[in-house]
């Protein structure tokens, strides 16, 4: 079809050169505090023995995942403000599109198995190094990665699949499913449907997962008889209960819902939470509220 668009070009940011320079500032210093954030959890759990644990070997999943997580997103941000690469061939938008969808499908399942592992550590205390030992935290965190990139393929596939005929400008400064389906001129329906089971199936369950973790662990909480007690075992959940509510309220908002093309203005906003400020956020949570990884530090 000699009509078909073959590239888009991302609107990004509109506004000033002044602004746009100041936004790229702003993602570059919030890029480079993610990285070294997120690579230094790694490396200190890699040189810390008394942190070689399961929770700390999520985590160190959780972070390894931001940096990628982030990358797929800021670099190509930063050449569409900056006006040096704000074209981006159909191919690549759909790699961009799969990756970043799967490996936020695999961060909501790896936030579900981490509050499993809480709710093992906290409800059944003296159990717990037997329970979740570490063939079963390899298989959990290995699930997790196979789950989040296998239910996103048939989604990119479909994605792949649809027609444009033009226009062939992204009002976004990434490649996603909302503003794909905005400008298909075939018909979206299957994408939406997808979308919407797939979201369900993911971002649902794995919060009910969670949910359901934590109404275990806080009724066992309260069951502690001692404030110290109740407050030390709180402190072990409390910077994953940080991550997973920032996380779960801004996923939920761009992905569950019955359809995809509306609020692409709003859309781009609650991205640029969800792929720049969280993945900062994550590793100055677990450090700072986390008294072994700073005795660790």
């Amino acid at each position: 079809n000699g009509t078909s668009v073959e590239e888009f070009f991302l609107l990004g940011f509109p506004g000033t050169w002044q602004s746009r320079v100041s936004l790229v500032v702003v993602f570059a210093l919030m890029y480079s505090l993610t990285v070294i954030g997120n690579a230094s959890i790694i490396a200190l759990v890699w040189r810390s023995s008394n942190l070689h644990t399961p929770m700390y070997f999520f985590l160190c999943n959780l972070s390894f995942l931001e940096i990628w997580y982030t990358t797929g997103v800021v670099p190509k941000a930063i050449g569409v403000m900056l006006g040096t690469s704000q074209t981006i061939s159909f191919s690549v938008c759909i790699l961009q599109l799969f990756f970043l969808l799967s490996l936020g499908s695999t961060e909501c399942f790896l936030l579900a198995v981490m509050a499993y592992d809480r709710y093992l550590a906290i409800c059944y205390s003296l159990r717990y190094s037997s329970l979740m030992n570490s063939v079963l935290s390899v298989r959990l965190a290995l699930s997790s990665w196979l789950g989040g990139f296998l239910s996103i393929s048939l989604l990119a596939f479909l994605t792949s699949r649809l027609t444009f005929c033009g226009p062939d400008v992204i009002n976004h400064f990434l490649c996603d499913i909302d503003s794909c389906l905005a400008l298909s001129c075939s018909d979206t329906w299957p994408v939406e449907l997808a979308t919407f089971l797939v979201s369900i199936i993911v971002v649902v369950a794995s919060c009910v997962v969670t949910l359901v973790s934590y109404m275990y662990i806080i009724s066992s909480i309260l069951r502690i008889q001692t404030l110290h007690g109740r407050k030390k075992a709180f402190s072990t959940c409390s910077a994953h209960l940080s991550v997973v509510t920032v996380w779960y309220g801004s996923t939920m908002f761009l992905y569950v819902k019955p359809s995809a093309q509306n609020s692409l203005d709003l859309n781009k906003i609650v991205n640029t939470f969800n792929t720049v400020v969280t993945p900062l956020l994550n590793p100055f949570i677990y450090t700072l509220r986390n008294k072994e990884v700073k005795l660790a530090l």
